[in-house]
């Protein structure tokens, strides 16, 4: 990836960053996710996608480039795209991606609705109930 290039990121994905804390399905996972969060900080434009994106790669549910869990995760990206009013293959600052989930999503508290069934989901419940308790 160039410095210049958007970073392809799937839309659910964009939900993901928000609650990532150095967990995941493996070591290797949990690295290529840290790496992309420290991309975006320097490479702010990401093209919003339903596909296998630079997180996919390293993760165990990637079979050839299509998630074991398309039908889920479609539903997921779906959802996301359709609360921020954003089509597939928008490039956008990856600061206004984050707004967008922030003010569409999060704050009107739409996350659960989007992420039911998700694996990952008590992670970020426990996340939601102490980000809360801060305030």
């Amino acid at each position: 990836m160039t410095e210049n290039k958007p970073l392809s990121l799937r839309a659910h994905h964009g939900l993901c960053l928000c609650f990532f804390r150095g967990k995941g399905y493996s070591e290797e996972f949990v690295g290529n996710m840290t790496c992309i969060v420290n991309m975006l900080t320097s490479n702010p434009f990401v093209t919003v996608t339903s596909q296998a994106d630079v997180i996919c790669r390293a993760c165990p549910n990637n079979l050839e480039g299509k998630c074991a869990y398309a039908e889920k995760v479609c539903e997921y990206d779906r959802r996301v795209l359709w609360y921020c009013n954003i089509s597939e293959g928008d490039v956008i600052p990856y600061s206004e991606f984050q707004d967008r989930i922030k003010n569409n999503i999060l704050l009107p508290g739409k996350r659960r609705e989007i992420c039911k069934g998700c694996q990952w989901d008590a992670l970020c419940r426990e996340y939601e109930k102490g980000a809360a308790a801060s305030e």
